[in-house]
């Protein structure tokens, strides 16, 4: 505070002839009379810079004691400029204040901190915000640009294909089912209309022949009492050996119709094109070990010693179906287990099968593979497959007609992907188990036997 004292309030320097007025303010010589000249002061006096109070220009009076110890000061090397950097930052009013001004007192119970601190604290928040500022707007920005992008449109159209693919399939499907429910509900409604015909006549036959003998037996009650019990009985021993007589209940009635129509789910209906998969051990790789009934296969470690014929996979670990498919819809599952390699699907008889292959449909394959954790369509540039529950059984149905390969997940009943193309030559199912992995892969591919409706699964 005494610092304070020894510096002048209008130019903010030490005292320079420091000058005391009546109010008891003080200012430099120089300063105050420059002040007085800008204001051009008339006669009847002045007001103090300060305070404000009516002053008279001559009542000013040089201030010795002050000059003295401004002096002292200057001599302790203590400079005017370390005084005006002394400001402060009030945090209750957020206004920065000077240690030589009077509102310093105003701000005396507030909390006040070096500016430089409030100035590092200001920096970071500002820059917070601007941070804050730039997020906002990219997060706002994301849609509109995920929408325009190639990316986002891309994903979109493929999504919005797939699910009118599915349901344009599915709507074929129950087309062709109801057609066929319809097919044997008629057949089922003529001949359930034939019995109930017949049922008619025989009760009408049965009604004809039990109105004849009431009609003989009111004839023979005209004639005399013991007669008529001699006739009576007679006639009531007929009509108990009687056959023709005797009441049958009708073998069908309309309610019950057998025929049970119930919707079908996509599963159920592509089981209806179910086929049986044998495979061909003269396309297997020399690894490949092939079970009795050509039902497993599995990689093992040692090469078998088989002939090198044209139609053998080698290197490449795939084995085919028997025989190919040059039309049709065709459905086949394929039990995985645990295994962590394997692919599966279609390929064109006709694909190389000695050396190196790639696995596309340019090249003729329509294939899913599983490798590193991760669940692929082997498309141009291979498609990952969001797989929230990994199939312990895969199904495959090939619409040769339509040109399309579909890839369900049997364990979940999810659909995981469909190629779509045209087809031209013999298809065959492929299967690949992958290699052993020192025993990590070593379980077989099995192809199910796929269950009737009311039948156990008996693949994994």
């Amino acid at each position: 505070i005494l610092l304070e004292e020894t510096v002048c309030p209008i130019c903010l320097e030490y005292f320079n002839d420091p000058v005391s007025m009546d109010c008891g303010h003080n200012f430099c010589q120089f300063c105050i009379t420059e002040y007085y000249e800008k204001l051009e002061i008339e006669e009847e006096g002045v007001f103090c810079p300060q305070c404000r109070s009516k002053l008279k220009k001559e009542k000013s009076q040089t201030n010795r004691q002050l000059a003295r110890m401004v002096e002292n000061i200057q001599q302790l090397g203590i400079k005017s400029e370390d005084l005006k950097k002394q400001t402060l930052f009030c945090e209750d009013d957020g206004e920065v204040i000077c240690l030589l001004c009077d509102k310093t007192q105003e701000h005396g119970s507030h909390t006040l901190v070096p500016i430089e601190d409030a100035s590092q604290v200001y920096k970071l928040l500002k820059k917070a915000r601007e941070e804050i500022s730039r997020l906002k707007s990219k997060e706002q920005n994301k849609p509109k640009d995920w929408k325009v992008s190639v990316r986002g449109l891309g994903r979109i159209k493929c999504k919005r294909q797939r699910i009118s693919s599915e349901f344009e399939k599915l709507q074929l499907l129950l087309n062709e089912e109801k057609k066929l429910f319809l097919q044997g509900l008629a057949e089922e409604e003529r001949e359930t209309l034939k019995k109930l015909n017949e049922n008619v006549t025989k009760l009408s036959q049965q009604s004809f022949s039990l109105q004849q003998l009431i009609t003989e037996m009111e004839e023979k009650c005209q004639q005399l009492v013991a007669e008529l019990l001699q006739v009576g009985y007679t006639n009531v021993c007929v009509l108990l050996r009687s056959e023709q007589v005797r009441l049958q209940e009708p073998e069908l009635s309309a309610a019950e119709l057998k025929v049970v129509y119930r919707v079908p789910g996509v599963m159920e209906m592509l089981r209806e094109f179910t086929v049986d998969m044998t495979l061909d051990p003269n396309t297997a790789q020399p690894n490949l070990v092939l079970s009795k009934d050509r039902k497993h296969v599995r990689y093992g470690d040692t090469r078998q010693d088989l002939p090198d014929n044209p139609e053998r996979f080698d290197p490449c670990v795939c084995v085919l179906r028997a025989e190919g498919f040059t039309g049709g819809r065709h459905y086949w599952e394929v039990g995985v287990g645990d295994k962590t390699d394997w692919d599966l699907g279609v390929c064109r008889e006709s694909v190389r099968r000695k050396g190196r292959v790639t696995y596309t449909p340019e090249d003729g394959y329509w294939a899913v593979w599983l490798g590193n954790g991760e669940y692929k369509a082997l498309t141009s540039s291979w498609t990952s497959l969001p797989v929230s529950v990994g199939p312990s059984r895969m199904g495959i149905f090939l619409d040769y007609e339509a040109g399309e390969v579909l890839f369900y997940n049997v364990t979940d009943r999810s659909h995981l992907f469909t190629f779509t193309g045209t087809f031209s030559r013999t298809l065959c199912p492929y299967y690949s188990p992958g290699l052993a992995a020192g025993g990590e892969n070593a379980a077989l591919l099995i192809i199910c036997p796929v269950p009737s409706e009311a039948g156990g699964n008996l693949c994994p």
